[in-house]
């Protein structure tokens, strides 16, 4: 029999962590790490109660994301983005087994329960869920969610792949998705990565410069991936209690043009000579 996981314990935070100290601890702590799927993990949750967003934090996210401005519920991806320091603060931490440098955010998975007031104290928990074998290496997944008073009123699920040699096989390799019809083509600039880095305070350099790009193996900046769903999902349209899932494939290069492509709750972007870079679906509940 399988030994029963410890409970896990809850630390809670009076303010949000700064993320520059953490990529930092997490870049410094990386060469140590020993990619495992059956490594110990964080089994603390964060915990920040009463927080309640910047609104020019949020209006300058709605702009360069394309959601409406001036609106009095939250975009369906900006708990992420109010959670992304908690999780951050626990994969920097010395006992998160994958190296913070290198990990990739494979996929999104959100259940928005109803719309979320922007005005509103909310509390936010964060958590490692585990982490599982992957064909690639190590996956971890980080639990989002998000409360009003007692209500549980948003939930996402992230999962970050730590890639190293393995002998796992299972997950075969993805077969091609049917080709959904183009609805836009966006032309994206090459600050697009600063400017999503100052609203949503990822400053992760592979988004931010060619040239912190090209220390980290890219040819230019990165479109953050989150960037890629939410810019989606704000020309899609979200109701106020649905699923949202999102599977990121490819990079997108900055600056450069891609398409959006949907049909019915299905949608995609893509590049050139048929790349797909993201992939996902909105259901209603």
């Amino acid at each position: 029999m399988a030994p029963t996981p410890p409970e896990r314990a809850e630390a809670v935070l009076t303010r949000s962590p700064s993320l520059a100290p953490l990529l930092a601890r997490g870049a410094v702590l990386s060469p140590f790490r020993r990619p495992d799927p059956s490594a110990a993990h964080p089994r603390t949750r964060l915990v920040l109660p009463g927080l309640r967003p910047d609104p020019a934090k949020l209006a300058a996210y709605a702009k360069v994301c394309g959601f409406p401005a001036a609106a009095d519920t939250l975009p369906v991806t900006y708990p992420h983005v109010l959670g992304f320091p908690l999780a951050m603060r626990l994969m920097s931490a010395r006992d998160f087994p994958l190296p913070l440098l290198g990990l990739v955010h494979t996929s999104i998975s959100v259940t928005r329960h109803r719309t979320t007031p922007s005005a509103a104290f909310h509390d936010l928990t964060v958590y490692v869920d585990g982490l599982a074998p992957h064909r690639r290496g190590t996956e971890a997944a980080v639990v989002t969610e998000l409360r009003l008073g007692d209500e549980l009123v948003w939930e996402s699920r992230s999962t970050y792949l730590a890639r190293h040699s393995t002998t796992h096989s299972e997950g075969p390799e993805r077969a091609g998705d049917p080709e959904l019809p183009a609805v836009e083509e966006w032309r994206l600039p090459g600050d697009l990565g600063r400017r999503y880095g100052a609203a949503s305070g990822d400053l992760n350099p592979i988004h931010l410069h060619p040239l912190t790009a090209r220390l980290f193996g890219f040819p230019r900046a990165i479109a953050h991936g989150m960037w890629t769903v939410a810019r989606c999902l704000a020309a899609h349209g979200v109701p106020d209690a649905a699923g949202v899932r999102a599977e990121f494939r490819a990079p997108v290069l900055l600056p450069g043009t891609v398409t959006y492509a949907a049909d019915g709750g299905r949608f995609a972007l893509r590049g050139g000579r048929g790349r797909t870079h993201l992939t996902g679906e909105v259901t209603s509940l």
